[in-house]
């Protein structure tokens, strides 16, 4: 692990960590909004409510866990060091949490003044994280799958920037543009291209560190990247020329190369050093096999006979199995690897020659973090289940990701409350008597 990080390359810790602590709300106020408007929620992917709670959980959580994580990975695995990386945080930090809330407010009440909002939030912090993290990364070779998966996810993400800054104008606006197909290249660059490669750079990196794992194959690791990106273009390419048969190919290759990708963390996972699975483990066993579930739905949508319409509901599964049962779990599970891991670094940095540092299961012990994982368990099947009975179970179902995500919140603000006080203990002991 220390090879990996170093407090030479590391920005500050407080870098980071903002965007780790407030993101889990971003989760409990999803679960507010399945709680209040739960049958408009779970019955249209359209209605305002699913694109606020949507948004909600890919901007306010996914997004934000992924801009800090990339805060702290960049200088530290890909040797790209950010210019002024507190700066960077601190000003992208608020205008990711404030353009969130802006953008569900405008799909909620149907309000262009909150969306242009939005817009003018979401742009600019996130042309201050492009600027700064791709003039850094990109003047590094790509020496590593991981290196080349984070350049390629920073394309992604600026895609996906584009054509969300410009959905946003179209409906403040109320411009004359047809917007269900770019609102799909729209999620598919967010979620495969971003979220997707950015994820599986990480993990080639966190799921040996972390979870005891051989390593990831070097030649797969290399392809994936580029190949989810080149599935991507195939779809772009098919909605600019209306060609139906190069989107059915550029969906099939996408799904087929995340099932590559989930087939062989699953085999590296049969092969891992530790016998007894933490909540860390569980979490990812859990996003693969919702992952692949989805991936299933999309192979058997994308082969449909023309003509054939599936009710409204198998898309509000897929993406609930997407983002709730998939990415959701991904990151958790490695917020609650990399938290302690960085509270324990700092620790360590500043102890005492000879002394002896916390463990960081002192900073956040397994049965907290395996309490929290049954209640997001308890979430996802209720989520899950109430797209078929929305109306008897949407209220249970958002109850449990409120406590799920307000239970997330505790366990890392309890780690980073546990770290202060190992550290003021620490500097109590340097204290001349």
């Amino acid at each position: 692990m220390q090879a990996l990080l170093s407090f030479e390359q590391s920005p500050p810790l407080a870098a980071p960590l903002r965007f780790f602590l407030s993101a889990p709300l971003f989760v409990v106020l999803a679960g507010v909004l399945l709680v209040v408007d739960g049958g408009a929620l779970l019955g249209s992917r359209w209605s305002p409510a699913t694109l606020a709670a949507t948004h909600l959980l890919t901007i306010g959580f996914m997004l934000q866990v992924m801009l800090g994580a990339l805060i702290q990975i960049l200088p530290v695995v890909a040797g790209a060091n950010l210019a002024r990386p507190a700066l960077v945080a601190a000003l992208v930090h608020p205008a990711i949490n404030l353009g969130a809330l802006a953008m569900a407010a405008g799909f909620l009440f149907a309000e262009a003044r909150w969306l242009q909002l939005a817009a003018a939030l979401l742009g600019l912090g996130l042309a201050v994280f492009l600027g700064v993290a791709g003039r850094a990364v990109f003047r590094v070779p790509s020496t590593s799958p991981s290196i080349r998966g984070l350049k390629l996810a920073l394309l992604a993400l600026a895609a996906t920037v584009g054509s969300g800054l410009f959905m946003l104008l179209v409906l403040a606006g109320g411009w004359p543009v047809a917007l269900p197909g770019l609102a799909n290249l729209h999620a598919g660059w967010g979620l495969a291209g971003w979220a997707g490669v950015l994820l599986a750079a990480v993990a080639y990196v966190v799921v040996p560190m972390f979870q005891l794992t051989p390593g990831y194959p070097a030649r797969p690791a290399w392809w994936f990247p580029p190949a989810t990106l080149a599935a991507l273009l195939l779809s772009t390419l098919a909605v600019v020329v209306d060609a139906g048969w190069l989107n059915l190919i550029g969906r099939l290759l996408l799904a087929l190369v995340a099932l590559a990708f989930i087939a062989q963390t699953l085999k590296l996972q049969v092969g891992r050093r530790r016998a007894r699975p933490d909540a860390t483990f569980r979490y990812w066993q859990l996003g693969l096999g919702a992952t692949l579930a989805a991936l299933l739905m999309l192979i058997v949508e994308t082969l449909l006979p023309a003509g054939v319409v599936l009710p409204a509901e198998w898309t509000v599964l897929l993406g609930v199995l997407v983002l709730v049962g998939g990415f959701l779990p991904f990151i958790i599970g490695m917020l609650y690897k990399i938290v302690p891991f960085l509270l324990w670094f700092d620790l360590q940095h500043r102890s005492l020659p000879g002394k002896a540092v916390p463990a960081m299961n002192k900073l956040l012990d397994e049965p907290r973090m395996r309490g929290q994982l049954h209640s997001f368990f308890v979430a996802f099947a209720l989520s899950t289940v109430s797209v078929a009975a929305p109306a008897w179970l949407a209220i249970p179902a958002g109850l449990a990701l409120i406590v799920a995500g307000a239970w997330l919140a505790h366990n890392l603000l309890r780690a980073v409350l546990r770290h202060r006080d190992f550290r003021r203990a620490g500097e109590t002991a340097k204290m001349p008597a």
